[in-house]
């Protein structure tokens, strides 16, 4: 058995001793107050700014909440994305003999605690909220290299669940917050401790194999895109809408100087690094994008 097979078979059997019925492992208020934490204030995408630094606490507050159900909203439209992507890939024939198998059993797992994910998250926007925050990003079929769809397809899932945990993390630890988005952000990084490691060495295991079979320019493009997607993903992070429900004036204004401020640009970097150098040391990346 390979290394990578082994590393999957561990992740199989933490899987199955980490199980989580999400229908019983949290409780659900009534109603919330909105006007409490539930974002850590220093992750607002618009902390450090002018126009956050003018907010009075309790619209910061408030700001917090349509910001959490933005981070949720996110989460959901990646995990539908990644569940399409998973079950697609599911009984694929692949090359790995026991390495393929072993990758069928833990996609499995996979595909299990996302959709967990999901019922979290959408748990949280439809009972406090009202709805999901819409999915802006847009995808166009064509044509690719060997093995440069499935690179690009666990590439992205990897970088968005890089900054998604990093937030998590942060968040579940955050004694100001809610417990009840405390303890979503909590359950969610047990599951994506995992995900993260199989996502990182999955990546390393499909550019090794195929980026020598591709062309300088399909090569050249893979690194654009990886570069541009991580830069796409942030953007999202920055919604007007969240603004404009929050009661804030000039949304768009907003956003343009939120993405724009020195702060969020610091922000976004000192989250994105362990990504970005896990990307430039196996030479996915070569060279670190501005964010």
């Amino acid at each position: 058995m390979s290394e990578f097979a082994t590393t999957i078979e561990r992740l199989c059997e933490a899987s199955k001793r980490d199980y989580i019925n999400p229908y019983s492992s949290l409780e659900w208020p009534e109603t919330l107050d909105p006007e409490q934490w539930f974002t850590s204030p220093e992750l607002i995408s618009l902390s450090g700014s002018e126009a956050y630094d003018r907010l009075p606490e309790p619209v910061r507050k408030r700001l917090s909440f349509y910001e959490a159900v933005n981070f949720f909203s996110l989460n959901i439209h990646g995990e539908k994305y990644l569940v399409e992507g998973l079950a697609r890939r599911l009984y694929a024939r692949r090359p790995g003999g026991s390495e393929s198998d072993e990758l069928t059993r833990y996609f499995h797992h996979f595909l299990d605690e996302e959709n967990k994910h999901m019922v979290y998250f959408g748990g949280f926007c439809m009972r406090y909220a009202g709805k999901i925050y819409p999915d802006k990003k847009m995808a166009f079929p064509r044509e690719y290299e060997e093995g440069e769809e499935d690179f690009l397809f666990f590439a992205k899932i990897m970088i968005f669940e890089e900054i998604a945990d990093a937030f998590n993390v942060r968040m579940a630890r955050d004694g100001r917050l809610v417990p009840l988005a405390r303890r979503i952000n909590s359950l969610h990084h047990r599951d994506e401790a995992r995900h993260l490691a199989f996502g990182r060495r999955m990546v390393k295991e499909l550019f090794t194999r195929y980026s020598e079979k591709w062309s300088a320019g399909t090569l050249e493009g893979v690194r654009e895109y990886a570069g541009n997607y991580l830069k796409a993903t942030w953007r999202e992070y920055y919604n007007p809408e969240v603004y404009r429900d929050a009661g804030l004036d000039s949304p768009y204004e907003i956003h343009s100087a939120a993405l724009a401020d020195p702060t969020g640009c610091e922000r976004r970097r000192r989250i994105s690094e362990p990504c970005v150098r896990y990307l430039l040391e196996n030479e996915i990346l070569v060279e670190e994008p501005l964010l």
